[in-house]
């Protein structure tokens, strides 16, 4: 008997096609389901390696999600197989410019306008690296150049509004900066209100329900400006997060607090607190800058004892904060590992200055380093509201802190803080300078170039050595 003929080898699978593949790749990402999306393009990429549209959609996914280099390389290669796609020269100079490289992310923009000349989206894309340059004559007339096209880019309305406040130009900037409330992110933050917005009048019998609208910093910067609307009418009722209530609550002028938008009461107009300062017009010259909240004098107490507790008596004491809430759009720029900031810390151990870490989400990237550090006092889990904080900084000699909230409630109590800026800086630190108008205590140290962290630590630790006399 004849044995079976062997089986016929298998056909081979058929490929995917790479474009109808990459449609639901798309799709995917607009659905916010990146990990599907990411799988669909290395399926891609396995079969065809080189193929210039994955490798371009793979890379602007993953700088989406926070991985630049890579995001670079993918895209730097897309490109270099095919340097035709406005898109993905955008891409990259967005990216560039998350890595501070601006030469390259100048040459990827004007590249990308080259082919699509006139294009609003490319266009705000390149003022934004020359608002970072500092440059802001360039960068506002390609803003400009935006708002001829599309004359309600609210992108673009703030960002030169930013600039405009930034140097000086106070009464236009106030203005241009209410476009913030226009922005995609914006959207849906505050719910649809039956009541009018308040445009500053007297109101000598009504209540106002001031909304504490952006981040906490924004809300302690701005709050110096509530006894001013006290002053118009008869009631105001502020709205915040719970982590600022106990704090804010009793600054002349508020009437009452809430935390919840079930909580709010009958008003008869309502504003956003970061719109105080165009409605009061304030300068750097007319601005109240003198301490204008207080630790609660009972927490103080409470947390001079626990100090003394911890830590040597008779030492100066600086507070340490490194990392701010990573999902701010500034954070790659503004935050730092606990790694950078060690000639800070090893000027304070020489100096005999205790360390107090106030960080109260610390990175996971940083916990180890925390836990192994005994020279820091770490009080993460204590620090359950702005109050609280409040008093261990009034237990202090001096905070050191890049850009966020708490270098905002140091400057509001009075507190001695040297604040560590990338560059180019937020707005309300301007362009220039060390000194700044809403906080007399605070000292800026500013980078000399975007990027360059080291000069800003060398500096704050010779801060921290002068602390000590």
């Amino acid at each position: 008997m004849q044995p079976p003929p062997p089986p016929a080898p298998a056909a081979p699978a058929a490929q995917p096609d790479p474009a109808e593949a990459l449609s639901r790749a798309e799709q995917a990402a607009a659905a916010k389901r990146m990990n599907e999306a990411m799988g669909i393009c290395r399926d891609v990429l396995e079969a065809h390696p080189e193929h210039p549209a994955a490798l371009a959609m793979l890379g602007s996914i993953l700088g989406h999600r926070g991985d630049v280099a890579e995001s670079i390389r993918l895209l730097e290669r897309a490109v270099a197989l095919n340097g035709q796609v406005p898109a993905w020269r955008n891409n990259l100079c967005s990216l560039y410019r998350m890595d501070c490289r601006l030469d390259d992310a100048e040459r990827e923009g004007r590249a990308a306008l080259a082919l699509a000349p006139g294009q609003p989206t490319l266009t705000l894309n390149l003022a934004k690296v020359f608002m970072d340059r500092g440059d802001s004559a360039t960068a506002i007339a390609l803003f400009q150049d935006v708002l001829a096209r599309e004359p309600h880019n609210a992108e673009a309305h703030l960002a030169i509004g930013q600039m405009l406040l930034a140097r000086g130009e106070m009464r236009p900037g106030w203005a241009e900066y209410e476009w913030r409330n226009r922005l995609d992110q914006a959207k849906g933050m505050i719910p649809d209100m039956i009541r009018p917005e308040w445009n500053g009048m007297m109101l000598p019998e009504g209540t106002v329900m001031l909304i504490g609208d952006q981040g906490f910093g924004d809300t302690l910067q701005f709050a110096r400006l509530i006894p001013m609307v006290a002053a118009r009418v008869k009631h105001v009722a502020l709205a915040c997060g719970g982590e600022l209530e106990a704090l804010l609550a009793p600054i002349p002028g508020v009437g009452s607090t809430f935390t919840r938008w079930q909580d709010a009461p009958q008003h008869t107009a309502w504003c956003r607190i970061t719109s105080l300062g165009g409605i009061f017009e304030v300068t750097p010259e007319t601005l109240p800058n003198q301490p204008y909240v207080a630790a609660e004098p009972g927490l103080r107490t409470i947390w001079a004892e626990k100090l003394a507790q911890a830590l040597p008596g008779g030492r100066k004491r600086i507070g340490i904060f490194w990392a701010g809430r990573s999902t701010h759009p500034n954070d790659r720029r503004r935050s730092l590992r606990l790694a950078q900031i060690a000639p800070i810390l090893q000027a304070a151990h020489a100096a005999g200055i205790d360390v107090v870490s106030l960080q109260k989400q610390v990175p996971d990237g940083d916990r180890a380093a925390l836990a192994a550090t005994p020279t820091i006092l770490d009080l993460s889990a204590e620090l359950e509201n702005f109050a609280i904080t409040a008093a261990i900084l009034s237990n202090l000699d001096m905070l050191v802190t890049i850009d966020s909230g708490i270098c905002h409630l140091a400057g509001a109590l009075g507190v001695s803080v040297t604040m560590m800026s990338p560059t180019p800086a937020d707005w309300r630190w301007m362009n220039t300078g060390s000194a700044t108008a809403w906080y007399p205590t605070m000292q800026i140290l500013r980078q000399p170039t975007p990027g360059d962290w080291a000069s800003v630590i060398t500096e704050a630790a010779a801060r921290v050595r002068a602390l000590a006399g």
